[in-house]
């Protein structure tokens, strides 16, 4: 069973690699098309601006090996920008086209006069049953650097939501295809617990 991150120069992929490695299962790091294609579990990390961030996936090819990827119904799971990249747009300077995996698009946290970026600890409340979130308690922990959110047009795939002026979408899950608003990797047990679930989401897949 292999898990690959998409290398495309954004994003704190150190520390995301560190922390599936602590729940014991290493990642690989990689924009080699072909290799990202045989993995059999997708993180797709990110830091930074939407557009160009898009703009890099789009040089690189690894927007197509995304999708394909998803639509073989192999685990792929977005975090932090990754997770708005899953989505068909966002407002983000200029305004870009997303990977489309997810109804919806991101737009500016309505904070309601709070700071922003949004940075720090943010309790988060589930919505539904995921295997992703098994076994976390309710409300959940998470440390969050954002400014825009994800606005699904399916209400169906909201996995958890948090609240900072507004509330806000943290988590989402439909079928195969995962995001969280988070950083799983600062987020200490819930967040490691949260990796370990989506590596076992990943065997589980591997295994049939």
């Amino acid at each position: 069973m292999t898990i690959a991150m998409v290398d495309y120069g954004m994003g704190n992929r150190r520390s995301v690699a560190k922390a599936f490695e602590h729940v014991g299962a290493p990642i690989t790091q990689t924009a080699d098309r072909d290799e990202l294609g045989a993995a059999d579990g997708l993180v797709v990390p990110g830091v930074g601006a939407f557009p160009e961030a898009m703009r890099r996936l789009r040089a690189l090819g690894l927007d197509d090996v995304v999708r394909a990827h998803a639509e073989r119904g192999k685990p792929v799971i977005g975090l932090c920008l990754g997770m708005q990249l899953l989505f068909e747009g966002s407002a983000e300077h200029e305004g870009a086209t997303g990977l489309g995996l997810l109804p919806g698009r991101v737009v500016r946290l309505d904070a309601r006069g709070l700071k922003l970026p949004h940075i720090g600890w943010n309790a988060v409340s589930w919505e539904q049953p995921s295997p992703l979130v098994a076994g976390l308690p309710d409300p959940a922990a998470f440390y969050h650097v954002h400014t825009f959110v994800a606005e699904p047009d399916d209400p169906s795939i909201v996995l958890g939501t948090g609240e900072y002026g507004s509330p806000f979408v943290s988590f989402v899950a439909r079928e195969n295809v995962f995001g969280a608003q988070c950083h799983p990797e600062k987020s200490s047990t819930h967040g490691l617990a949260l990796l370990r679930n989506f590596v076992g989401i990943c065997s589980a897949v591997h295994a049939t």
